[in-house]
C-alpha cells in the first residue's frame, strides 16, 4: 500500500472520529435554521436568554410565589403543581423556566450548578418576585435546588426536591452503599454514568453510536416501575416534553445534564448547612418507595446526614407520583408553604 492511500485513508479515519465525537454545534431559536421563539424570555447578566412561563393566580396579587425547576429531558411546560385545588386557595402564582439549552433558553457551554442557581436568582430579579422565593424541583431539577441551597440560600423562603436525581460520586456517601445502590441501576445506564463522570468529552458520542446501548433515560426507555407506568397510561401526552425541549439540539440539553449531573461537582449537598436557623423556612424532600430511577436507599442517607431536612417518603409510588396524584400535589404543597407557619 502506498504511503499516500495510507495518509488518505489516516485522514479519513481522522474525520469519522471529529464527526464522531465532536456534538454538532446547537440550533440556537431565534436564528437562521433553528427554533423560533413563541414565549417570554428574559436576558442575563451574561448575553444568554432565558425562557420562562407563568402559572396561578397573578403575581401582583399572589401570597406564595414558587420557582419551579424541571427535570431530565422536560421543560418550562411541565407545571403539573400548578394543577393543585390549593392553587386559588392559597394564592400560589409560579414562574418554570427552561434549563439552559432546553426549550427555548440559550445554551451555557460553561454550565454548572452555581451558573444555574444564578440564573435563577437573576430569574426572580428580572419578574420582581421579591426579595425572597420559593424553589421546587422535581427529578434532575432537584440537583438545581441543592445547588440553590448551597449559593443563594438568602434568597430562599423554602424549598422542596421531589425524588432528586443523586450523583453515587458524592464523597459523603460510603463506598458500599453507594455501590450497592450503582449496581442496582439497569447496565446500560452504569456504563452511561461512568462515561458522564470519568470521560465526560465522550458523552454525546457514547449516547449517538450503535454499538453499545446508551443511557435509557437519554434514549427514552427509563427504568420506571410499576407505579410510573400506570401513571404513564394515564398522562403520558401531558408528560411528553422531549421534542421541545431538545429542539436546538440533544448535546446542550440532556447530554449537558448527564455531565454536569453525574461529573465532579463543586460541594457535596450532605456538607450544606441548614438555611433556616430560625425556622423562617423549611426544606423537604419527597421520594417513591418504588422508584427505579433515582434508588431509595441513597435518599434515606442524604437526609439522615441533613437532619434539618423534613423527608416524606411515599409507598407504592414511583418517581412520577407527583405529577398525577392530586393529593400528593396539594401534600407538597401545603407542607412547604403551611406546616411551618
Amino acid at each position: 500500500m502506498s504511503l499516500k492511500i495510507i495518509v488518505v485513508l489516516l485522514l479519513g479515519v481522522l474525520a469519522w472520529a471529529y464527526q464522531a465525537f465532536c456534538p454538532p454545534p446547537p440550533r440556537l431559536c431565534g436564528t437562521i435554521g433553528g427554533p423560533p421563539i413563541n414565549g417570554s424570555r428574559i436576558k442575563l447578566r451574561d448575553g444568554r436568554h432565558l425562557a420562562y412561563k407563568e402559572h396561578g393566580v397573578p403575581k401582583q396579587t399572589a401570597t406564595y410565589k414558587i420557582i419551579l425547576v424541571h427535570g431530565f429531558g422536560s421543560s418550562k411546560h411541565e407545571a403539573s403543581i400548578a394543577t393543585s385545588d390549593l392553587v386559588e386557595k392559597l394564592g400560589i402564582h409560579f414562574v418554570s423556566f427552561d434549563r439552559p439549552g432546553y426549550g427555548e433558553s440559550d445554551p451555557d457551554p460553561m454550565r454548572t450548578m452555581k451558573s444555574t442557581a444564578l440564573d435563577i436568582e437573576e430569574l426572580g430579579d428580572q419578574l420582581e418576585l421579591g426579595q425572597k422565593f420559593y424553589i421546587v424541583g422535581n427529578s434532575m431539577g432537584g440537583q438545581v435546588v441543592w445547588g440553590c441551597l448551597k449559593y443563594i440560600p438568602h434568597r430562599l423562603t423554602g424549598a422542596t426536591l421531589i425524588c432528586p436525581v443523586v450523583n453515587y460520586w458524592w464523597p459523603g456517601f460510603p463506598s458500599n452503599l453507594a455501590e450497592e445502590a450503582y449496581y442496582q441501576q439497569l447496565r446500560q445506564d452504569q456504563w452511561a454514568l461512568r462515561v458522564a463522570h470519568h470521560a465526560p468529552s465522550l458523552v454525546y458520542w457514547w449516547n449517538t453510536q450503535k454499538w453499545f446501548p446508551a443511557s435509557s433515560v437519554a434514549s427514552g426507555r427509563p427504568n420506571f416501575t410499576a407505579p410510573d407506568l400506570q401513571v404513564l397510561s394515564k398522562y403520558a401526552s401531558r408528560l411528553s416534553f422531549m421534542e421541545y425541549a431538545t429542539q436546538q439540539g440533544v448535546y446542550e440539553s440532556i447530554h449537558r445534564d448527564l455531565r454536569v449531573g453525574f461529573g465532579p461537582w463543586e460541594f457535596d449537598p450532605m456538607d450544606l448547612e441548614n438555611p433556616f436557623l430560625s425556622a423562617e423556612g423549611s426544606v423537604h424532600v419527597w421520594h417513591g418507595v418504588e422508584d427505579g430511577l433515582v434508588p431509595v436507599s441513597l435518599q434515606r442517607y442524604i437526609v439522615k446526614k441533613l437532619p434539618w431536612v423534613q423527608y416524606h417518603e411515599v409507598p407504592n409510588a414511583g418517581h412520577l407520583f407527583a405529577f398525577a396524584d392530586s393529593a400528593a400535589k396539594d401534600a407538597v404543597l401545603n407542607s412547604l408553604l403551611i406546616r411551618n407557619k
